[in-house]
């Protein structure tokens, strides 16, 4: 029997290698032997002040950037294009309980106790919810600061089929081994997003070579100067441990063997990053001369998305005795 995924990333910022590593690497890999849906979640991106030009472009940017990844083996859509998303979340909502949304880390950050918050921000779980359950996935690979979610998203679908009956598939959730939370380099103990307000430890996909090579060079090291000064230490050496973890997940394992100074290792992580990234943005480059074949792939497969969770929302709908 085929597995299904399905991963959806918020166009929140231009996506970065922690990006590639923790989710879009996983996710091409799962290709082309399981059923994958991937989408570009830009209903989540307005539960915060936004511009809508720039949101435009950013997910224009993010489409073209999901095949350059080698993404279009799957069926990729835009969720606000698949009505059926927001129709489901509704539902959810009216299964979720507010102790549930009060305990989401990203509410307790963002919103709890501001008055300028926007309400979908303390909802928009039940949103993510129904992003998984509409396509009864198998597993749904994604980073680790998603897991809370996720596992709302289990105790949502569980709860709703022992209450109105087998609806929902409950998904499993899937971290990737190498390069799950890629750090900034300029700031070690936070992931490496893509909307920080100081970019100088972020590495983004369309960065040039000579971008990645000056990012890496100011990345925060320490002052151990011994034989195993290249060591990964969570703990005690998290810039170190960044570094190497990259390396790893780009070049693997070998290529971290026998360095033994920080000048090595930053060398081995800028060659080896600026290897990943060039494949990537010789095809985006190639896809800004046929921008039609972004259009219609996603065109494609915002029908095929209505084929599959339509059904799925009707059965949804008629339990709940609508």
């Amino acid at each position: 029997m085929t597995t299904r995924n399905l991963s959806l990333l918020k166009p929140t910022g231009h996506l970065t290698l922690g990006n590639l590593l923790g989710a879009l690497r996983p996710m091409a890999a799962a290709q082309p032997s399981d059923d994958c849906f991937y989408g570009i979640a830009d209903l989540h991106a307005l539960t915060i002040p936004h511009d809508p030009a720039a949101l435009r472009g950013l997910v224009a940017e993010m489409a073209a950037l999901l095949i350059a990844a080698g993404l279009d083996d799957s069926t990729l859509f835009v969720q606000s294009r698949v009505p059926t998303h927001a129709q489901l979340s509704y539902l959810l909502e009216c299964t979720a309980y507010t102790g549930e949304l009060n305990r989401m880390i990203q509410f307790k950050e963002k919103g709890r106790g501001r008055d300028s918050t926007r309400a979908s921000l303390y909802t928009y779980p039940a949103l993510m919810a129904a992003d998984i359950l509409l396509y009864r996935p198998d597993r749904v690979p994604v980073g680790e600061d998603q897991r809370q979610h996720v596992e709302l998203t289990r105790d949502l679908a569980i709860r709703f089929n022992n209450t109105y009956g087998p609806v929902f598939t409950v998904p499993e959730l899937v971290l990737p081994a190498a390069g799950a939370r890629v750090m900034d380099l300029a700031r070690p103990t936070e992931k490496m997003g893509k909307s920080h307000q100081d970019t100088s430890g972020v590495i983004y996909l369309l960065d040039p070579p000579d971008a990645v090579r000056r990012k890496v060079a100011r990345a925060v090291t320490d002052s151990d100067t011994g034989p195993d000064a290249v060591r990964s230490d969570r703990d005690t050496k998290p810039g170190v441990t960044n570094l190497v973890e990259i390396l790893v997940a780009c070049a693997g394992a070998e290529a971290a063997a026998g360095l033994t100074t920080y000048g090595a290792l930053k060398a081995a992580v800028t060659d080896a990053v600026v290897a990943v990234l060039k494949p990537i943005q010789r095809r985006y480059a190639d896809l800004a001369d046929d921008p039609a074949y972004v259009t219609e792939t996603f065109a494609r497969g915002a029908e095929r998305c209505l084929d599959v969770t339509v059904p799925v929302l009707s059965a949804a709908q008629a339990a709940m005795g609508l």
